[in-house]
């Protein structure tokens, strides 16, 4: 369970990801799909790069603005090990191929879409996620 819950900071983060999907797709017409935007990096097919290379970098760079904004850095911990970051990282591309999309592409701006494929893999992912932890948590006792 999450102990430094905020609600105020919750839901304005959750505005500002939904504004920001909301301007890509005004402004250039694109889906704010974390996975789409990266992978179009690699395979430049449409040479479409600048927009991508910056909306990930601003990925990168709110953080640390924010931290400056607010004072303090915004801290980071990592509590798994490098094998099961790999392998989770891993996982998670998978279900991206398999699930044509991944969470921001699907719950974001899909859902925001009302689109029907998009409410079936969220509902699929978050099933999973939920029956992934508990099994791990309760059934085997790993702490993730």
């Amino acid at each position: 369970m999450i102990a430094d819950f905020d609600l105020v900071s919750s839901l304005g983060g959750g505005l500002l990801i939904g504004l920001a999907a909301v301007l890509l797709m005004a402004l250039i017409g694109r889906i704010a799909g974390i996975c789409g935007i990266a992978s179009g990096i690699l395979n430049n097919a449409s040479g479409d790069r600048l927009w991508r290379f910056t909306f990930l970098g601003g990925l990168i760079i709110a953080p640390l603005l924010f931290g400056a904004f607010v004072g303090e850095p915004v801290p980071l911990v990592i509590s798994q090990s490098t094998p099961a970051l790999l392998i989770g990282g891993l996982l998670v591309g998978f279900g991206t191929i398999v699930g044509g999309g991944c969470t921001s592409g699907h719950g974001v701006c899909g859902l925001g879409r009302l689109s029907v494929r998009s409410l079936v893999s969220v509902v699929v992912f978050m099933a999973t996620a939920f029956i992934v932890y508990n099994l791990s948590h309760h059934a085997f006792g790993w702490q993730l």
